[in-house]
C-alpha cells in the first residue's frame, strides 16, 4: 500500500491536479492579468512619447488616465462581494 503512495504521478496528472485547485481562483486570476493589462496600456500612454504621437500631451495624459481608472474599476467589481457569495 505504502508503495503505490510513492509512485510519482504524470506530467498530465499534475498539470491537471494544479487546474483543479486554481479553477476556484480563475475569475480572480483573470481579473488581476485584465487589471495588470490596463494599467500598463495607460502608464504606457502617458510616458511612452512615440505612443499616438499626434495627440497633445494634455489629451495623453486624460486617455491615460481614464483607462487606468477603468481598470481600478473592473478591479474592484471583481473584489466586491456578491450577497450570494456569502
Amino acid at each position: 500500500m505504502l508503495s503505490n503512495n510513492n509512485k510519482q504521478k504524470s506530467l498530465k496528472r499534475r498539470f491537471l491536479l494544479i487546474l483543479g485547485g486554481l479553477r476556484d481562483q480563475f475569475p480572480l486570476i483573470l481579473a488581476i492579468a485584465a487589471f495588470i493589462s490596463f494599467l500598463s496600456l495607460g502608464l504606457m500612454i502617458i510616458f511612452w512619447n512615440s505612443m499616438l504621437a499626434d495627440f497633445p500631451k494634455n489629451q495623453k495624459i486624460i486617455f491615460g488616465l481614464v483607462i487606468i481608472g477603468f481598470a481600478f474599476l473592473r478591479f474592484s467589481r471583481v473584489l466586491r462581494k456578491k450577497p450570494d457569495d456569502e
